[in-house]
């Protein structure tokens, strides 16, 4: 018993198997900490809104860092590290590393600033780039957002916020009709496809918004379609089919250039 005692007060004093310990009690508490906060939120209306959600994955964001901070500290006292000389010791090392982390911490800044500003909050869908996404995760360093076409989740760095643009809830389409017909026909035809495009599921309300542009082929008139922008996609390919059907059914046909040949 002795024995095994012994064993134990020697693995205790290993300072190894103390920065492991260190590591592995400031993960748990983290766990039940961030599961507190994730649970008991859910009962509070306010924040089960898109800004509430924002601000509780941020928080979680917060304190991840923080306890790999306390975690960090903690591991170099039990190392026999004194922090306040190596603080002190630091010099040029310092402007060396604050070079090094001047992204991170524009990350952090304007991780930051999307809440205080409100640029967006989890739920909205945003274009960045080339592709148009949900947001799922706002953290300190980047937001994570679902790409609404392929469901990639792609990770956005905060410092590149002014990049991003918040996705409205309008789809704008112009329908092409042929010149030949007159625009009184033309409008009448309109008016029955706003009326089949409104019984789509996930549209809230359709409009028509007048000529748009005069082509060489055809005069384009411009129709608004609102709906929640995540559905925005769908609801593109939905209502480009209920405008076909219904030029389908009036005997219309698509105007497109052609290219006429002469020969003498």
């Amino acid at each position: 018993m002795e024995e095994f005692l012994k064993i134990v007060e020697e693995l205790f004093n290993n300072k190894a198997i103390q920065s492991i310990i260190v590591v592995i009690l400031c993960y748990l508490l983290y766990k039940i900490i961030t599961y507190i906060l994730n649970t008991k939120y859910k009962k509070f209306r306010i924040l089960n809104s898109g800004r509430g959600k924002t601000y509780v994955k941020m928080i979680n964001s917060i304190i991840r860092y923080i306890f790999i901070l306390i975690a960090l500290i903690i591991i170099l006292k039990v190392n026999g590290i004194n922090i306040t000389s190596m603080l002190a010791g630091v010099g040029i090392a310092s402007v060396i590393i604050g070079f090094a982390i001047q992204d991170l911490l524009k990350d952090i800044i304007k991780g930051l600033d999307i809440l205080t500003d409100q640029y967006f909050e989890v739920g909205d869908v945003i274009k960045y780039q080339d592709f148009e996404g949900k947001v799922i995760s706002i953290g300190l360093r980047c937001t994570k957002v679902e790409n609404v076409r392929t469901y990639n989740i792609v990770s956005i760095s905060n410092r590149n916020i002014e990049q991003v643009e918040v996705v409205s809830n309008m789809i704008n389409i112009d329908i092409p009709f042929p010149y030949e017909l007159k625009v009184k026909k033309v409008e009448d035809v309109i008016d029955d496809i706003l009326s089949e495009i409104n019984k789509i599921k996930g549209v809230d309300k359709s409009e028509y918004r007048g000529i748009q542009t005069l082509d060489d082929s055809s005069i384009n008139y411009n129709i608004k379609v609102y709906c929640k922008p995540i559905l925005k996609v769908q609801m593109t390919r939905d209502v480009l089919r209920c405008i076909m059907l219904n030029l389908e059914s009036h005997n219309i046909n698509v105007p497109y250039k052609q290219i006429d040949i002469h020969q003498k």
